[in-house]
């Protein structure tokens, strides 16, 4: 049946705020309203800290800022989103109520511990979460048999080393860049995000925009995924430059040759898709620029925010709407408040990478815009979708 035709139930008495509420019956429910939330808090916070506006107390460092935005906010959403797809993908329930709750009361100690605890505490803390959300996942793919998604666990395990070094690197256990296993981690996501967006865009805007007919060649997207995985490993590692930068340039141009292949153009007048293909486009960009600074030629912070704000977020958000929408028996619709989203994180990552280009005088104005974009994006998403995310279903089924 077409969510066009489904209608509201009757209404029915709000469930109390136990592990019986509609927030727990499903993993993208708590996380992406607690990954908003936290979205929205932290970059003024960290802002306040970066200027000088913020009373120490806090450990609110540089640090902190990139851990939190990588290993804090964006894994609490692709790990919500991965509860909800696996249920899909093997008609088993991913954990909901009581062990949804866990997990999520879990994910909200770290953020309190990086912020406020020892750095030891901090580390155990925070560190228990990615293997204790991986684990249920495992299960359910191996209880269906589900070995095709199988990579996605082993994704989630290096993101767990990389946030491992992390706090080795906090604990004076390794003697590196706390910005390592941060870029690595990055990197892990990004690649995570080009193969799960090349099962579904295409897919999406075959079914949502008329008259387009994106080509898929599986050949060509797993040698575009594997570039991508190999020029962030080259990064990473260290390699000369006469290998990092072919292999961003690579990589960067096997993606966009398939982002064009998905009809972009066919997109602009539906907002849930265009969102997803421009954010897509981001991954290219980031990894141009990439190339550009390995050979020193600018400033890596303008790459990983290319691929953190552009990308990262811009897909986050793309995704968090639309599977919210569907997963609540909403119709796949969008109106003011998905447009307001998608333009502010989007402008918000030219700002940004702007801001990184720019040291002269202007690089703090643009940098506050940039904030500000950010933290309105993804409060005007707690606020609209905060009621679709603690409701029952529309449709009275379950999840």
């Amino acid at each position: 049946m077409s969510l066009l035709n489904i209608e509201e139930p009757a209404p029915a008495r709000p469930a109390p705020w136990g592990t019986s509420h509609p927030i727990w019956r499903l993993g993208f429910r708590p996380f992406y309203l607690v990954a908003a939330v936290f979205a929205a808090l932290s970059i003024p916070l960290w802002m306040a800290q970066y200027y000088g506006w913020l009373d120490a107390g806090a450990h609110i460092t540089l640090g902190w800022h990139m851990h939190e935005m990588v290993f804090g906010m964006s894994t609490a959403v692709v790990i919500g989103f991965l509860f909800t797809a696996a249920r899909n993908w093997t008609n088993l329930w991913t954990p909901r109520e009581g062990h949804l709750a866990a997990l999520v009361a879990l994910w909200l100690a770290g953020r309190v511990a990086m912020a406020w605890a020892p750095p030891l505490a901090a580390a155990m803390v925070d560190w228990a979460f990615l293997p204790a959300a991986a684990w249920p996942l495992l299960v359910v793919m191996k209880k269906s048999n589900n070995k095709r998604n199988y990579f996605l666990v082993g994704l989630l395990s290096l993101l767990a080393i990389a946030n491992g070094v992390y706090h080795a690197i906090v604990l004076g256990l390794l003697a590196m860049a706390p910005a390592v296993p941060a870029q690595a981690a990055i990197l892990i996501i990004v690649v995570m995000e080009s193969a799960i967006g090349t099962r579904v865009i295409p897919m999406f805007t075959r079914n949502g925009a008329p008259g387009s007919t994106p080509a898929v060649h599986p050949k060509r997207d797993m040698l575009s995924i594997a570039l991508l995985a190999l020029a962030g490993v080259s990064w990473i590692a260290g390699l000369p430059v006469w290998l990092v930068a072919p292999l961003g340039g690579a990589a960067a141009t096997m993606l966009l040759i398939r982002l064009i292949e998905w009809q972009p153009h066919k997109t602009l007048r539906v907002p849930l898709l265009w969102i997803l293909h421009l954010s897509y486009g981001w991954i290219a960009i980031g990894f141009f620029l990439l190339s550009l600074a390995a050979m020193a030629l600018i400033p890596s912070s303008a790459a990983f925010h290319a691929l953190t704000v552009g990308s990262m977020a811009g897909l986050i958000l793309g995704m968090m709407t639309r599977t919210t929408l569907g997963h609540t028996g909403r119709p796949l619709n969008s109106g003011k408040a998905e447009c307001a989203i998608y333009v502010l994180i989007q402008l918000g990552a030219v700002l940004r990478v702007a801001a990184a280009l720019s040291p002269g005088a202007g690089h703090d104005h643009l940098l506050i815009c940039s904030a500000l974009c950010w933290t309105l994006a993804f409060a005007v998403f707690a606020v609209v979708y905060l009621p679709y995310l603690a409701r029952p279903r529309i449709d009275g089924r379950e999840g």
